[in-house]
């Protein structure tokens, strides 16, 4: 069987354009706060008071990342857990000084590092790349729940779902 091309296998693409911004993130924003937790952060500077849960929801991170997420942050004085006066069983979140300083700090960061991480494509093509990945990052929300997706190939069910992916904490 001859070799496959990999340059035309979107996954291929996709891991190694994240293994190019885990690079640029890690030196151009922040090697403390990863872009999970920043985007958590930015979450609930837009969104000042949600849940966890919501919080996931808004970020694309399961339950279980969303909650290592949040504890990293909470421990590093970032975001605070207040009761919820509504709810007494519900906690909700918000940024501490700290945490607004922070993220005040890292959007400039990452503003920078997307220029360089785009520059390869003029304006207009960064902003139908912007809008092609967005659709298909959308389109693979319902990869999260396996139930909600069938493989493509019934024949094709290795019992892995998303959830195997790693990702940076």
């Amino acid at each position: 069987m001859a070799a496959v091309d990999l340059t035309t296998h979107p996954g291929h693409l996709a891991r190694r354009l994240q293994q190019a911004h885990h690079l640029l993130w890690n030196t151009m924003v922040s090697e403390e706060t990863t872009s999970p937790q920043f985007a958590v952060l930015n979450a609930l500077v837009a969104e000042p008071g949600l849940d966890q849960r919501t919080v996931g929801e808004r970020v694309g991170l399961d339950r279980s990342t969303v909650a290592e997420v949040i504890g990293r942050l909470i421990r590093r004085g970032l975001l605070d857990k207040v009761r919820d006066p509504g709810d007494g069983r519900r906690f909700l979140l918000r940024l501490t000084g700290d945490g607004e300083r922070t993220h005040r700090r890292l959007t400039v960061r990452t503003a920078r590092m997307n220029q360089v991480l785009l520059a390869p494509l003029d304006p207009g093509e960064q902003a139908v790349f912007i809008d092609l990945v967005r659709r298909v990052a959308d389109a693979a929300e319902g990869l999260r729940d396996p139930s909600l997706t069938a493989p493509a190939d019934p024949a094709d069910r290795s019992g892995q779902s998303a959830s195997a992916y790693t990702t940076h904490t």
